[in-house]
């Protein structure tokens, strides 16, 4: 089996338990920040729905400069639960497009994320797809459970049973 396909198998199993979550969000309190220095849960959930999109740009480029990011742009936040999870089915389907099928060679060629002259990191794609789209979507997931809990909100079985759910 090609890598990218492993790979894609493994982030459609992540974008399930990530729609387990999404679609417990409480529409009333996405303002919601659990200290000032949070995101809001708005914003957290938008974040994780735009997150699979890097499939796109590690697929399409040899590597991503940061220092070309718009800072003077608000960062997205969606207005509701269903638009949360329309934005992540969009870009679930594009990563699995951009991903899935691609040959062995083309998943260890290597991709630069950089910060002007600074290496951030130069990693096989692979790597990179596993460590930008999956690595971070766990990490974020995880805070998205502790921001539902803060506010009661029952939590699914993402890798086994809850406290909520036997």
């Amino acid at each position: 089996m090609l890598l990218a396909d492993d790979l894609s198998t493994e982030f459609s199993n992540e974008c399930a338990a990530t729609k387990k979550l999404l679609e417990r969000l409480p529409e009333d309190k996405l303002s919601f920040k659990p200290h000032s220095k949070s995101m809001s849960l708005g914003r957290l959930a938008t974040h994780l729905a735009e997150l699979p999109r890097w499939g796109k740009t590690i697929m399409q480029n040899d590597g991503y400069d940061m220092s070309k990011l718009d800072r003077s742009r608000k960062p997205l936040e969606l207005g509701s639960r269903r638009e949360i999870l329309d934005l992540l089915e969009k870009n679930e389907a594009s990563f699995t497009e951009n991903v899935r099928g691609k040959e062995d060679g083309m998943m260890l060629a290597r991709w630069k994320l950089q910060m002007g002259d600074k290496v951030l990191f130069d990693l096989p794609r692979v790597v990179a797809l596993r460590r930008m789209v999956l690595g971070h979507t766990i990490h974020h997931r995880g805070q998205l459970t502790v921001y539902l809990r803060l506010n009661d909100v029952p939590l699914p079985g993402l890798y086994g049973s809850t406290a909520d759910e036997g």
